[in-house]
């Protein structure tokens, strides 16, 4: 069964001891601040324990009602102290001396509380920095097939919400759970202290607590699974379709999307509401069993105390310490699920950090001695951001290539580029054009054969250096949120002021830039929104060209463009290429016609190659599709005849157009 790309990973185990050795790795550059939210841990749980002693000491010794028993415990151990220093207090002096404790006892831990909250958050925020950057620059590692199989909503989800799991898993989750740790610690040695069986009655009621919280355990868990998938659903559902809204305004789908949307809301909403039912049923009865704990004490401690064996102030301590000992049980079970929720962050974290890099630099590449751009006769050219290291020449050997495989793109496809040469590659859609185009710059690796830049085979060159000297122009041209001198540039300080003017200029896109009333300063919204199709064409030609690339790769580039902009383009071409090597990728022939080669391809082959004379004469591919294009227009199709205004007979086989399928070429 087909794994559906929308749907959220279940994984499973609460606590992995493998994931945990990996997080704390995360933890380990600030190990410092660790060590300091610990010890500050440490002295709030003995803090905590202060205010019931103090309690205790101020019944036993200064509010003692007459057969409220003797004082024992610390309550004795103060009142021998006091004796063996000569100190008598009376009673208003004890109650004010026990109540100043209790205040000091309540404020420094406050105190002590803030800065441990505070230095763990800080610490949290770290580490989220830290892992958000990894994964983020491991995601710009990596090739462009992965982000064909996965969704953009999960892999947002990773850098974010799964981010933020294991924050809450450091800042209140462990970190909480040592300290809740240590108070009961504490509890129970104060508690056997002052009085064992008092003690052994508190804890009776243990056995029913833990075999609620398991049943509470496993039912949270499996609702936690299933909520995590139906939100991963409504993410993916919402991305898709907000991306999509005017393909869903302009067919009218609006109703059934809707429909689409209220069936997924509802089945999330249900698994909420079976969640919160175990909720519902999990807290009252916590409550219900500490309860009877409570009243077990005032049972048998109120017994004890008229027997005059437990002092009043120790029943009272006793009273408070089961209150603050049954808290941090109950709240285990939140603690499981800020557990399970990093352990599962975490594994989908991990398997996205361990994504192998399959298009990666080699361990020693080839790295050729910068080549200075050969100056342009009659015209001023600013300099380039930085000098050439790629001359220009291409050149395809036997490739073939698969996205998936028994599925072949390319077949046996060599060609070969000279530096400063124009070839253009024609063809119907699915030919394996622009996978052309992706082998260059290396998005893809070839499943036979081998691509060479400059003689190099493109997989020995460093993946950076080749990349940088190829630019490519698509016809669908995204545009970052910014402004329009961002756009061009990409923030790279080294392409000058003057560089980027010329780079527009020469894509004939400076006249519209300075009719806007802050010119590049102008604010570009999300993709481009305000900008026309052809002024976003034109912003790509001049961030291409900013780059100074020794390959230039227009892929469809025309395609989108209004007749005025084509021209405007067709006029700048000349110019554009002028010292460069380019590839031409285009359905429209008269984007090609002024190549000095064109290729034609025909499933996955090259079928044809010459100039655009040679093949109007060949009478083959080429020449149908010329004929396709322009049966319509009276007049002459160059030089190879005129074009007869008939029917034409039926192609053979091989030179049909049409009728192939879809690849993502």
């Amino acid at each position: 069964m087909a794994e559906d790309p929308h749907q959220e990973e279940v994984l499973g185990k609460a606590y992995d001891a493998r994931l945990m050795r990996r997080l704390v790795a995360y933890v380990r550059p600030y190990r410092g601040q660790m060590a300091l939210a610990v010890a500050l841990i440490v002295l709030s749980a003995a803090l905590e324990l202060v205010g019931p002693l103090a309690t205790a000491v101020a019944l036993d010794l200064f509010v003692r009602p007459a057969g409220g028993g003797r004082p024992s415990g610390v309550s004795r151990w103060v009142l021998e102290q006091l004796a063996s220093r000569g100190l008598s207090l009376d009673r208003a002096e004890g109650l004010a001396w026990c109540a100043g404790v209790y205040l000091l006892s309540l404020l420094s831990t406050f105190v002590v509380l803030y800065w441990q909250s505070y230095v763990m958050q800080l610490m949290g925020q770290r580490i989220m920095r830290d892992l958000r950057r990894e994964v983020f620059g491991h995601l710009q590692r990596l090739q462009v097939s992965f982000f064909d199989r996965n969704p953009v909503g999960r892999l947002v989800t990773r850098a974010t919400t799964d981010v933020d799991a294991l924050n809450e898993l450091f800042t209140a989750g462990l970190v909480s759970v040592f300290g809740d740790v240590m108070t009961l610690l504490g509890i129970v040695v104060v508690l056997f202290a002052l009085d064992w069986r008092l003690a052994l009655v508190t804890f009776s009621i243990l056995p029913l607590l833990l075999l609620l919280t398991l049943w509470f355990k496993s039912r949270a868990r499996d609702m936690y699974r299933e909520v995590r998938i139906w939100i991963a659903r409504i993410n993916a559902f919402l991305q898709e379709h907000i991306s999509g809204m005017s393909v869903v305004q302009l067919f009218g789908r609006e109703k059934v999307t809707l429909a689409a949307f209220r069936d997924i809301n509802r089945r999330h909403r249900d698994v909420n509401v079976k969640a919160i039912y175990y909720y519902a049923v999990y807290y009252p009865a916590v409550e219900l069993i500490t309860s009877l704990g409570l009243a077990l004490i005032i049972w048998y401690g109120g017994g004890k105390v008229l027997q005059g064996a437990v002092s009043i102030g120790a029943l009272v301590a006793f009273f408070q310490y089961a209150q603050r000992f049954y808290e941090p049980i109950s709240d285990l079970s939140d603690k499981y699920n800020i557990l399970q929720a990093a352990m599962a962050s975490s594994e989908r974290i991990f398997r996205l950090l361990d994504a192998p890099v399959s298009i990666a630099s080699p361990a020693e590449p080839h790295r050729p001695e910068p080549l200075a751009a050969e100056p342009v006769s009659g015209r001023s050219v600013p300099s380039g951001p930085r000098p050439r290291a790629i001359r220009g020449m291409v050149e395809l050997d036997h490739v073939g290539f698969e996205y998936n495989p028994g599925e072949p793109v390319l077949r046996d496809v060599s060609f070969r580029i000279e530096p400063g040469q124009s070839v253009a590659v024609v063809g119907h859609t699915g030919a394996g054009k622009s996978t052309l185009a992706s082998l260059l710059l290396r998005f893809y690796d070839p499943t036979a054969g081998s691509v060479r830049i400059d003689g190099v085979d493109a997989r020995l060159w460093d993946v950076q250096t080749l990349r940088r000297g190829i630019a490519m122009v698509l016809q669908d041209v995204f545009l970052f949120a910014g402004n329009l001198a961002d756009n061009v540039t990409l923030g790279d300080p080294a392409i000058s002021r003057e560089r980027l003017r010329w780079a527009a200029g020469e894509a004939r896109a400076l006249d519209f830039v300075e009719r806007l009333p802050q010119g590049f300063e102008s604010t570009v919204h999300e993709r481009g929104a305000g900008l026309s199709v052809g002024q976003k064409q034109l912003i790509s030609f001049a961030r291409a060209l900013a780059f100074d690339p020794a390959i230039l790769i227009l892929d469809e580039a025309t395609s989108s463009v209004d007749t005025e902009t084509e021209q405007r383009i067709q006029e700048a071409l000349d110019r554009l290429l002028v010292g460069r090597t380019s590839l031409v990728i285009a359905h429209r022939l008269s984007t090609v016609q002024r190549c000095d080669r064109i290729l034609v391809m025909h499933k996955g082959e090259v079928r044809e190659q010459g100039t655009h004379q040679e093949l109007l004469a060949k009478r083959g591919i080429y020449y149908r599709l010329y004929l396709l294009q322009y049966r319509d227009q009276l007049g002459t199709p160059g030089e190879a005849g005129p074009v007869p205004d008939v029917a034409l007979p039926p192609a053979p086989d091989d030179a049909l157009i049409g009728g192939e399928p879809h690849h993502r070429a």
